[in-house]
């Protein structure tokens, strides 16, 4: 019979060399070990050895490949490998293969280490990942983007409490955070209001990656915070999901009632998908653990917050995505109360009596976030682009203040216009995989703080910076991932003519008279390296060693208000190039993980910001940091999952700028950089699996004792010491039905009395505040 068809083809000519070369093609999609589409693998045709990497969407292609058998084989770092037998008959081929993982751990697939995806084990530093359970489940206790973070991210300092975020650094550093890869940070005049830079709902994962970086430029000099937000994921047009859901205090909880409304809608049809949603919350009065309201300066009590999503995605064909997304986020503080000032030194606290307050509310005025990102594949050699346009603006109003003369309250405005394009281009051989990831960044900022009846504090900066970069990443043997990269940050910063704003010392009465100073423009031009290796020796023991530097324009914006010479040549605003070096390790027993990391952060110049003679002023003294971070988390059955971590920081600086941190001129870095060490634990039992479930969690926030009194008896500002205290929070959550849920979120459950570490290093008198109370969250939710 074969025999009669191959005459027959002869036969038909010119058909018949169509006949004797009948070819198909194979294609699929891998996905990896939590069913997350798996990009950058690399897919093989054992028997001819032909190769194709898995797009941003998990698929893979053959084209032109012969009637026969054949073997499929893939492999990623952090999955076992796969093989698949296919055979290749007389039709196109569909293969999909679902990767399993190494070890009972997730391998979780992140983008903002290295700007392109890659799971978590082909990082050679330290990173976090907050999932959507761990914030939705957070969300039954507090909305506070610093306290959810607080728990579950090693090396980030203790949350204020309050809506700035200020003193919260990650490694004893500014950090950089970022929606979506958008910049939210201001380091031109860094306000540090920007942890809270949208409303937690609409936030799917957060990603933490750990020491200096600049891999999305200037700002990140201890690290980044990317938020990334909701997509829909569903084969429904229409899905619904409404939270309602009431607060207060569990301590004299008159007034202290507030109610939070969520509603969202999303949905996935064929080629379009979208996501929705508006979340209006109003808090009560905040008290503390005897019931007292806290006082009101940065505080989140009697406040209204709003928060509108939207987001849009559409699969052009088969290679290409375009998606557009804004996000609008308000949160003000409408408040009856005044603060009256407490007494450090005597242990008394801060408080609040009613009153009317002056000038306009504190909080986020606006916070617009608006971005058009397109993806896909360019056709040549299997490379990927991402690349995307956005504009963000904020509007931060802050609190009345009688250091201005006459009074005042300050505002923080900045905008930022930017693009950016990454291409990811892959190589494979038979025992290496490769791939160079590069691009350009260009971004506009311009930023200035005024008052906000028009007085100008720090005049309007114009920054324009523009960074090409290269990446690469080599695999090798399945074992040993080799990182490596540079980039170029070109700056400019134009400033015009202005004059300082005179200013009252508050406690001395003295005043800084104003001052005429001559405007021009700063440039920057400076190189930036990273280098990394992780080696996959066993699941047992990961190891992994790295370097990476971090590039900050200091803030510009407090060196310009406090000048005190008449041209800005003259002020040391040079920038803060910060190395960071880095060593740790991964081991996996079965379904436990423990990860320990050691790391040096050093900078020949500092800006750490001090408070001197009523006014602050930054310090360009080198410094040194150093610190270790510990974490484990285990599977302990099929109902419960717990965790724990420990955190240790500390950093001096060169007084004599010797090159040497132990000289008598030395002197350790204060508060607002330096965290005390801290303990998290978390515990997650399901009590009856589907239905009722139970979450605990453990913050221990430890003693830092590093400064001596001064001739007043009391300390100086940022140089006092924290006492320790522990907080426990819980989330009980019934699910009544598919639809249906309700929990109880119980922060501070045992009502601890305690300063704040940011009150305690502080020793300011009008801050010096206790933290909140034993407070509860009631939440219905329903999900159609």
């Amino acid at each position: 019979m074969r025999i009669v068809i191959f005459i027959v083809c002869l036969a038909i000519s010119p058909l018949g060399v169509f006949c004797q070369q009948s070819v198909f093609t194979v294609s699929g999609t891998v996905t990896a070990s939590d069913g997350v589409p798996a990009p950058s693998v690399t897919v093989r045709l054992k028997e001819n050895n032909r190769t194709s990497v898995t797009d941003v969407n998990g698929r893979y292609h053959f084209s032109s490949v012969p009637a026969g058998s054949y073997t499929l084989l893939v492999s990623m770092i952090g999955n076992k490998p796969e093989q698949k037998s296919i055979q290749v008959v007389n039709a196109a081929v569909q293969a999909n293969i679902s990767l399993e993982s190494a070890s009972s751990q997730l391998t979780e697939v992140i983008v903002s280490a290295g700007r392109v995806r890659e799971t978590i084990d082909e990082v050679p530093s330290s990173v976090v990942i907050l999932g959507s359970k761990t914030i939705e489940q957070n969300i039954n206790i507090t909305t506070n983007l610093g306290d959810i973070l607080e728990n579950r991210v090693s090396g980030l300092a203790p949350s204020t409490g309050l809506s700035s975020n200020f003193g919260q650094t990650l490694r004893g550093r500014s950090l950089l955070i970022m929606v979506d890869g958008i910049p939210q940070s201001t380091p031109l005049r860094n306000g540090a209001m920007d942890l809270r830079a949208l409303d937690p709902s609409v936030i799917e994962k957060v990603e933490v990656v750990k020491g200096a970086t600049a891999i999305y430029g200037n700002g990140a000099a201890g690290g980044l915070i990317n938020y990334f937000t909701k997509n829909a994921k569903t084969d429904k047009v229409l899905n619904s999901l409404t939270s309602v859901g009431m607060t207060g205090s569990l301590v004299k909880s008159a007034n202290s009632v507030g109610s939070r409304l969520s509603q969202t809608f999303y949905g996935d049809k064929n080629k379009l998908s979208y996501v929705a949603s508006g979340v209006y919350e109003q808090t009560g009065e905040l008290k503390d653990a005897k019931g007292d309201v806290l006082p009101p300066v940065y505080g989140l009590g009697e406040t209204d917050s709003y928060n509108a999503f939207a987001k849009l995605g559409y699969e052009i064909n088969a290679r290409h995505r375009v998606q557009a997304s804004y996000n609008f986020y308000s949160s003000r503080q409408t408040t009856n109360y005044l603060t009256v000032n407490g007494d450090y030194k005597n242990g008394v606290k801060t408080t609040a009596v009613q009153g009317q307050a002056k000038g306009v509310p504190q909080g986020v005025r606006g916070n617009h976030n608006l971005s058009l990102q397109f993806s896909g594949e360019t056709g040549i050699a299997n490379t990927h682009y991402d690349a995307d346009i956005y504009y963000q603006s904020v509007d931060n109003i802050f609190f009345y203040s009688e250091a201005f003369v006459d009074g005042g309250i300050s505002r923080i405005l900045s905008k930022k216009n930017g693009a950016r394009v990454v291409f990811n281009t892959p190589f494979v051989g038979r025992n290496m995989d490769a791939n160079l990831t590069y691009g350009l960044d260009a971004q506009r900022d311009i930023t200035s703080q005024p008052l906000v009846d028009g007085r100008i504090w720090v005049p309007e900066m114009d920054m324009f910076n523009l960074a090409p970069f290269l990446q690469t990443k080599f695999n090798l043997f399945s074992k040993l991932v080799l990182k490596g990269g540079v980039r170029y940050e070109k700056v400019s910063i134009g400033v015009s003519d202005y004059a300082t704003l005179p200013s009252r010392n508050t406690t001395t009465g003295v005043v800084t008279p104003s001052m005429n100073v001559k405007g021009g423009t700063l440039r920057y031009n400076t190189w930036v390296f990273n280098a990394g290796a992780r080696y996959h020796l066993s699941d047992y023991f990961q190891p992994y060693v790295s370097f990476s530097q971090g590039f900050s324009v200091s803030d510009v914006g407090l060196a310009l208000r406090a000048a005190r010479v008449n041209d800005i040549a003259k002020i040391n605003t040079e920038a803060v190039i910060v190395s960071n070096y880095e060593a740790g390790f991964v081991s996996k027993f079965n379904k436990f993980r423990f990860e320990a990391t050691g790391y040096i952060s050093k900078s020949d110049l500092g800006a750490n910001s001090v408070f001197q003679n009523g006014i602050f002023v930054v310090v360009r003294t080198p410094e040194r940091i150093t610190g270790f971070e510990l974490s484990a988390d285990m599977q302990v059955s099929k109902r419960l999952q717990a965790g724990v971590s420990y955190t240790y920081t500390e950093g001096k600086l060169d007084g004599d700028n010797d090159g040497s941190f132990n000289g008598k001129s030395d002197e350790y870095l204060p508060g607002q950089r330096i965290a005390p060490p801290k303990i998290t634990g978390h515990a997650d039992y399901a009590i009856i699996p589907g239905k009722l479930n139970v979450m605990l969690q453990y913050t221990g926030i430890l003693r830092r004792d590093r400064f001596a009194r001064n001739a007043s008896g009391s300390y100086d500002p940022y140089k006092a010491p924290v006492n320790p205290y522990h907080l426990f929070n819980s989330v009980i959550s019934y699910q009544a039905n598919s639809s249906v849920s309700l929990n109880l979120g119980l922060e501070n459950m045992f009502n601890a009395d305690y300063f704040t570490a940011r009150s305690q290093w502080g020793t300011f008198n009008d801050s010096y505040t206790k933290g909140k109370g034993a407070a509860y969250r009631l939440t219905l939710q329903v999900k159609l």
